[in-house]
């Protein structure tokens, strides 16, 4: 596990007088129509980020004239821009001039009716808004400003000497401009565009970019312009070990099992280059080290019941290991950049037998290839996963007519109901191994908010123990076991640092809206597989109890962006938006 809307041909679009204005980092075009036969247009074209030599923006199209069965939006720049990768349109560019086409599912447009698409672009000099549209060749003409970027106040300065204890104290964190670009173009994704989430180096061409996105230096360079006088959090995912993920498919990666050289040499080293050049030394650098690997090694392997004959073949040739202990050594030295190492989630790690192991585990992964516990400055839990954070109608420790919440059917004889007590419980596990005490957590809560019309609002009937734990679960998924583009999920709790003892920040490291696999069996060149988790249709497996999925149909592969997903989570928000 890892880690997308209009009749009959209108017979005119005319247009009289364009009005163009521009709020901050957005420019709307108005249209409007003397006759009786009305007709116009209303283009927001929205700077969503900019940094040295880029942009995104997302664009706003309304109908405000006859219906219309496609669309056509076209404009021109007066600067160098060059659109470098689009999205919910075709999108070309011939020198100067644009042309965003619509799509089988956005092209119809009632009178008031609204679609929107983005896209990256770069530029050189200034980047101003375009000072005119046509749509379906009609001009809406008028003057524009030059716009800007969002900005924020700065924050607190940092401590001096060292690094700072909990690197989200007093910092804003980098906001993704690819990934708050496609939130934006969403329907109400307005509402948590600008929120920070996880850039994930999820193969080597991702430290360049891939498919002309941003690359490692292109994301930092904006951090720069997004930083101000204040303390600034870039949060990365260093995701590409040798045989990842090895129990599943949807996840696996470039590199095969034995290619530890290659992910030390191609991948790692050019990672560390790029965060110790002195132009980046003021940021702080969160680095989210290598999830959903190490656990395997303890809970996947021979003598188990979901054994995995990838993942004993990873724990015989060590490479595990050895690619942890290695990116912890070179990243660890760098001194602005702070690793934290994945520890899974309580539904995976919960139980006794696999609770300790791991915490061992990671001891041995953080100790090896010249690495020492002083490189980890923390764990991370629930990355890419949907576990409650706080489940507030059951405990651990109650019990119904005699029989404790551990013997439900959901809870399993697990120690945990949620992620907030399984943090807490493996920060104290690992601190008796000798990590350091000011140890930090971090719990990713992009996707864990189980909130909408099915969210609890009281504990189950006491009837037995399962019908008290299912009746007040916030957590509605069938099985702890499931994990891939669960239904009915939400966006949980927005990023914030030091929500309780012991966690250093509530995070999106799982950007919401990007799938975690494909819904069925698609060729790529990315080494991802099908992994029928992924399928809504399949009746599972050991791992969830041979339970079916949960999982919703039409998913693209894993990483790319799942509009259906986007707006269950928008839907099923908790806190609501």
């Amino acid at each position: 596990m890892s880690r997308t809307t209009r009749t009959p041909r209108r017979t005119a679009l005319l247009a009289a007088l364009g009005l163009i204005t521009a709020t901050g980092a957005t420019a709307t075009v108005l249209t409007t129509t003397a006759g009786a036969a009305a007709a116009g247009c209303k283009v927001e074209y929205q700077i969503t980020n900019q940094w040295n030599t880029g942009f995104g923006a997302n664009v706003v199209v309304t109908n405000t004239g006859d219906p219309v069965a496609s669309w056509t939006l076209e404009w021109s720049y007066g600067g160098d821009q060059k659109v470098t990768q689009g999205w919910n349109a075709t999108i070309t560019q011939s020198g100067a001039a644009v042309t965003a086409k619509s799509l089988s599912y956005n092209g119809t447009l009632a009178t008031g009716g609204s679609t929107s698409f983005g896209f990256n672009g770069s530029y050189s000099g200034t980047n101003a808004v375009p000072a005119s549209f046509k749509l379906n060749g009609v001009t809406c003409n008028g003057t524009t400003e030059p716009t800007t970027p969002p900005t924020t106040p700065p924050t607190t300065p940092p401590p001096s000497g060292g690094k700072a204890d909990n690197p989200y104290a007093g910092a804003k964190v980098y906001v993704n401009p690819e990934w708050s670009a496609k939130a934006a173009a969403e329907p109400g994704g307005s509402k948590v565009a600008n929120q920070p989430t996880g850039v994930w180096l999820d193969r080597t061409a991702a430290i360049a970019g891939v498919n002309g996105g941003m690359g490692l230096r292109d994301h930092l360079d904006a951090a720069l312009a997004q930083k101000g006088s204040g303390e600034l959090v870039v949060q990365l995912v260093i995701y590409n070990l040798p045989g990842r993920d090895c129990a599943a498919l949807a996840s696996n990666g470039e590199l095969g099992p034995t290619e530890i050289d290659r992910y030390k040499t191609q991948y790692i080293d050019p990672i560390a280059a790029i965060l110790a050049d002195s132009k980046y030394a003021g940021l702080r650098i969160v680095t989210t080290v290598e999830i959903d690997s190490l656990p395997n090694l303890v809970t996947n392997v021979s003598g188990r019941p979901t054994a995995t004959p990838n993942c004993d073949v990873m724990k015989s040739n060590g490479n595990y290991i050895k690619g942890v202990g290695y990116a912890l050594n070179k990243l660890g030295s760098i001194a602005n950049v702070y690793n934290y190492v994945d520890a899974g989630h309580h539904g995976w790690l919960g139980w006794d037998d696999n609770f300790g192991p791991s915490a061992e585990l990671f001891k041995t992964a953080a100790t090896a290839e010249g690495s020492t516990l002083a490189n980890v400055h923390g764990f991370i839990v629930n990355t890419a996963n949907y576990s409650a954070l706080k489940e507030d109608h059951f405990t651990i420790d109650d019990s119904v007519n005699g029989v404790s919440v551990r013997q439900s059917k959901w809870v399993d004889w697990n120690r945990y109901t949620d992620e907030l007590s399984y943090a807490q419980a493996m920060r104290t596990k690992l601190v008796s191994l000798g990590f350091d005490q000011n140890l930090g957590m971090l719990i990713d809560t992009s996707r864990n908010g189980w909130g909408g019309t099915a969210r609890p609002t009281a504990p189950g009937a006491r009837t037995t123990v399962d019908t008290y734990v299912n009746g007040g679960r916030y957590d509605r998924r069938i099985h702890l076991g499931n994990w891939c583009n669960q239904s009915g999920a939400g966006l949980g709790e927005r990023p914030q640092a030091a929500p309780a003892a012991g966690i250093d920040a509530y995070v999106w490291i799982k950007p919401p809206g990007e799938s975690d696999g494909a819904s069925k069996e698609i060729p790529n060149n990315e080494g991802k597989g099908f992994d029928r988790m992924c399928d809504p249709t399949y009746t599972g497996n050991a791992r969830n109890g041979n339970s079916m999925s949960g999982a919703l149909p039409d998913a693209p592969l894993s990483g790319q962006w799942f509009s259906a997903q986007f707006q269950e989570l928008l839907k099923n928000a908790h806190p609501a938006l």
